[in-house]
């Protein structure tokens, strides 16, 4: 992985753990991801107008992860109601990378060294680590199936989308009918579950989303450039550093506390992060 890589997918962790932190300040966070979801679409058709087309054979690939991302966005805005961004983020991401680097190993082409996986490894033990809290400081045990669902679609989709982008020919494109995708079927989703109520009438809610949309749209598009230059496992581990800015969000903006724990877990995902520049 080159340094611009590298530099590429730490920015796209943060812009990932902002989006989170937006839905996250609403008092519905579906709401906030219907609005998320409705503002991906037009992104979407806007970065298409500019863009090569994708190869045909991409298309069922590009049905397979809006699907997924649907089963994504689903269970993390139920999680959200149930927990904080510090706890709930942690787990969400944490299990993801390493069904991504067992699956990878076991079926993609991808070669991927000794010392690759014991940096995801280390940035896993670091989620744990940051995630433990649930169990003992007595918050909703609650939010644990609908984040651990979170990171199963998370695994799910990072599979779909490394190999989609790769059989398309045109990464931004691909990323672009994705959002379509995922925008029009998250939407009319949640509109078939809970009726056109979901969606909230005041303008800063439509704000907020809109900006979390275009930092997912940002987010989401470096990595899948990302996972077309280097392995899968090892960009889908080292953006799970989103975790620690998701940890310095909650601390700084929600207020949320700051323990020795936390502090150990930062410690150890940044370890994981210079394990994979080494």
């Amino acid at each position: 992985m080159t340094l611009g890589v590298f530099l590429a997918v730490l920015g796209a962790a943060f812009l990932h753990a902002l989006w989170n932190a937006l839905i996250k300040l609403g008092t519905s966070k579906v709401g906030g991801m219907v609005i998320l979801s409705i503002v991906e679409v037009p992104i979407g058709l806007a970065v298409v107008l500019f863009t090569p087309a994708i190869d045909p054979a991409a298309v069922p690939w590009v049905l397979a992860a809006g699907c997924t991302h649907f089963a994504y966005k689903f269970f993390l805005t139920y999680a959200y109601d149930r927990g904080d961004l510090s706890r709930v983020y942690p787990i969400a991401r944490g299990a993801a990378p390493m069904v991504v680097a067992l699956v990878g190993a076991v079926f993609l082409a991808d070669a991927v060294t000794g010392r690759e996986y014991l940096a995801i490894a280390v940035l896993a033990a670091g989620i744990l680590l940051m995630a433990r809290g649930v169990f003992t400081s007595g918050e909703d045990r609650k939010l644990l199936p609908f984040a651990l669902g979170s990171a199963l679609a998370t695994a799910t989709y990072t599979l779909i989308d490394g190999m989609g982008a790769r059989v398309s020919g045109s990464p931004a494109a691909y990323v672009a009918w994705v959002f379509v995708a995922d925008g029009t079927f998250f939407t009319l989703g949640m509109l078939a579950l809970r009726g056109w109520g979901v969606i909230p009438r005041d303008w800063h809610a439509w704000r907020m989303g809109a900006f979390a949309s275009v930092a997912s749209y940002g987010a989401y598009a470096v990595s899948i450039w990302a996972m077309t230059l280097a392995p899968i496992a090892v960009v889908a581990a080292l953006r799970e550093t989103s975790i620690l800015f998701a940890v310095l969000i909650g601390w700084l903006v929600f207020g949320e506390r700051m323990g020795r724990e936390k502090a150990i877990a930062s410690v150890v995902i940044v370890a994981g992060v210079m394990l994979t520049r080494l």
